[in-house]
C-alpha cells in the first residue's frame, strides 16, 4: 500500500514537472499529448497527423480549435502545401523563415518556442504546426472571428451624421477608426487583461497630441488590473477610474466611431476591448456627457441651444420632483395663493404623505422604464408607455395620488431621456431620490447644502489627473467656446491649433 502511494505521488511530481515546462518539446506526439491534457481533451480541439510517405519519423501535427480558426484558410495554406512538400521531399523541415513561407501561404507565420504562447495562439484562433525534432512551433494567422454585422447606434442616434457603430470584434473597431483617420501617427498598443479570459484590449492614440504623461498612466492602470475575466467595458472601467466611490462617470464610453475620432484628435485615449462595442475614452470632463457628435455637424446656433436644453434638463430632472416636495410641504408661502389653493384642492382626497405619494410614483415609474427595457423590443415600448398612461391615469382618478405629482414626475422622466450618454442618466436618477428624501424632512435648506457638497466633490474629482469640473472649476476662460455653448467650428479649431 505504502509502495503504491509513493507511486502515485511520483507520479503527480513528474506530471507536474512536465506541465509546467515552459517549452516545447522534440517529439511531436508528446507536445500532442500535452495540450490536449492541458484543454482537457476538448471535443473542438482539432489535430491532425500528417506523416512523410519516405520516412515515419518526418512527421507534422496541425492543431487548431473548431469554430475560432477558418477551415477553409487551413486547408488550402497549410495542409495541401504540407501534404504536397512531405511527398516530393524526404528531408527534414526546418524553422527557417524562407522555408516555411514558401510552403505555407498565409499572411502572417512567426516561429515559437514558448508553450504559453503556443497555447495562447491556438486559443485565440491561430493554427499551430509541429514538427518532430525540433522544439519550435509555426503559427499561423487563421482567426475566424464571429462577429455582427455594422448596424447603427442603438444607445447614442443621430439625425445627421455617419450612422455606423461599433461591435463586438476589436479589429473591426480599430479598422473603423483607421478608416477616418488616415495618418501614420495613429499608433495602437494591445495588451490581455484577465488571468482566465486573456481578452485583448487595445489602447488607441496619436502621438503628438495626445499627453504622454496621460498615455503612461493609462498603461500602468491597465497593467495594474488583477481580475480573472473581462466580460464588458464596465469591469476596466472601475477598475482604471480614480475614485472608485463616486457616482460620476470618470471615464466617456460610447459605441460612435466618429465621438471617438473626434476625441483623440483632442488628445484623448481609446481603451477598446474585444467583446463589447462600447468603447472606453480618458481623460473626460463633466461637460462631455452634455455633449453629442450631432452638435459639430449642424448650426452652432442650434447646437448651442440643445446644449443649454440638455443642462437644463438635467438640472430639471434632478431638482423637479425635490423642489415641489420642498415647496408643497415646508414652505407654501413661497406658492402663489391661486396655486397653492389649485394643489391642496387636489390633494384633500390623498390618504397619504407627500413623501409617500412622491416615492410611489417615482418608483413605479422606474419600474416602468426597467420593465421596458427588459420586455422584448417588439412590445416594451407599448408597454411602458400604456402602462405610465393607465397607471396615471387610474392612479388620479382613485385618489392614491394628485394630478400635479404625476405631472412633476412625467416632467423629472421626460427630461432625463434628452441626455445623450447613459452614465449621466443614471446619475440623475440616484440624485433624483436623494434630494426626494432630503427636501422632505429639510425642506429648500437641504436641498441648497447638498447641492454645495454636490459641487465641492465634483470640483475634487479627477479623471486621470484632469480636473473633472473644468472649464468651469477651475474656470478657463479661453475653454469656455465648448461649454455651454458650442462656438462655431473655426474659432474652436484656432483654440486646437495654438494648443
Amino acid at each position: 500500500m505504502r509502495n503504491r502511494r509513493s507511486l502515485i505521488k511520483s507520479k503527480e511530481k513528474h506530471s507536474h514537472r512536465r506541465i509546467t515546462v515552459s517549452t516545447l518539446y522534440d517529439d511531436v506526439n508528446e507536445n500532442v499529448e500535452r495540450v490536449m491534457n492541458e484543454l482537457g481533451h476538448s471535443s473542438d480541439l482539432t489535430v491532425r497527423v500528417i506523416e512523410s510517405p519516405h520516412q515515419k519519423t518526418l512527421r507534422a501535427a496541425i492543431i487548431h480549435l473548431d469554430g475560432l480558426a477558418d477551415d477553409s484558410i487551413i486547408n488550402e495554406n497549410i495542409v495541401d502545401p504540407l501534404i504536397q512538400w512531405l511527398k516530393e521531399n524526404d528531408q527534414v523541415l526546418t524553422f527557417k523563415e524562407e522555408q516555411t513561407s514558401h510552403i505555407f501561404t498565409v499572411s502572417q507565420l512567426t516561429v515559437i518556442e514558448n508553450w504559453q504562447e503556443f497555447v495562447s495562439a491556438v486559443l485565440t484562433g491561430d493554427t499551430a504546426v509541429l514538427l518532430n525534432g525540433s522544439p519550435k512551433a509555426i503559427i499561423a494567422s487563421t482567426k475566424k472571428m464571429q462577429s455582427r454585422a455594422i448596424t447603427e447606434p442603438s444607445s447614442q442616434t443621430v439625425i445627421r451624421g455617419p450612422k455606423d457603430s461599433f461591435t463586438e470584434n476589436l479589429r473591426t473597431n480599430t479598422s473603423l477608426i483607421r478608416a477616418r483617420i488616415q495618418n501614420p501617427n495613429v499608433r495602437l498598443e494591445s495588451m490581455k487583461v484577465g488571468k482566465v479570459t486573456q481578452t485583448d484590449v487595445g489602447i488607441m492614440y496619436i502621438r503628438g497630441i495626445a499627453d504622454e504623461s496621460i498615455l503612461q498612466e493609462v498603461k500602468e492602470r491597465l497593467k495594474g488590473i488583477d481580475i480573472d475575466g473581462v466580460l464588458e467595458s464596465n469591469y476596466i472601467e472601475e477598475f482604471i477610474q480614480d475614485d472608485g466611490m463616486t457616482i460620476f462617470p470618470l471615464l466617456l464610453n460610447t459605441e460612435r466611431p466618429d465621438a471617438v475620432v473626434g476625441n483623440l484628435l483632442e488628445g484623448r485615449i481609446a481603451i477598446i476591448i474585444q467583446g463589447t462595442p462600447f468603447v472606453l475614452i480618458a481623460p473626460v470632463i463633466f461637460s462631455q456627457f452634455f455633449q453629442s457628435p450631432e452638435d459639430y455637424y449642424q448650426n452652432h446656433y442650434t447646437s448651442s441651444f440643445l446644449r443649454l436644453l440638455r443642462f437644463g434638463a438635467f438640472i430639471l430632472s434632478i431638482y423637479a420632483s425635490a423642489m415641489y416636495l420642498a415647496l408643497i410641504t415646508h414652505h407654501q408661502g413661497l406658492i402663489p395663493t391661486t396655486l397653492i389653493v389649485s394643489l391642496m384642492a387636489q390633494r384633500e382626497i390623498v390618504p397619504f404623505p407627500a413623501i409617500v405619494e412622491m416615492l410611489v410614483m417615482e418608483l413605479a415609474f422606474e419600474m416602468l422604464r426597467e420593465a421596458g427595457i427588459r420586455m422584448p423590443r417588439a412590445i416594451g415600448p407599448a408597454v411602458s408607455i400604456v402602462g405610465a398612461l393607465i397607471l396615471g391615469q387610474a392612479a388620479v382618478e382613485a385618489g392614491f395620488v394628485s394630478a400635479a405629482v404625476v405631472i412633476i414626475v412625467a416632467v423629472s422622466a421626460i427630461s432625463s431621456f434628452t441626455l445623450p450618454n447613459t452614465s449621466i442618466v443614471n446619475v440623475t436618477r440616484g440624485f433624483r431620490f436623494i434630494f426626494i428624501m432630503i427636501s422632505a424632512f429639510i425642506g429648500l435648506y437641504g436641498v441648497l447644502l447638498i447641492t454645495l457638497c454636490i459641487l465641492l466633490h465634483m470640483s475634487s474629482l479627477r479623471s486621470f489627473g484632469v480636473p473633472y469640473f473644468a472649464p468651469f472649476a477651475p474656470f478657463r476662460l479661453t475653454e469656455q467656446k465648448d461649454g455651454f455653448f458650442r462656438f462655431p467650428l473655426p474659432s474652436l479649431l484656432k483654440k486646437s491649433s495654438k494648443k
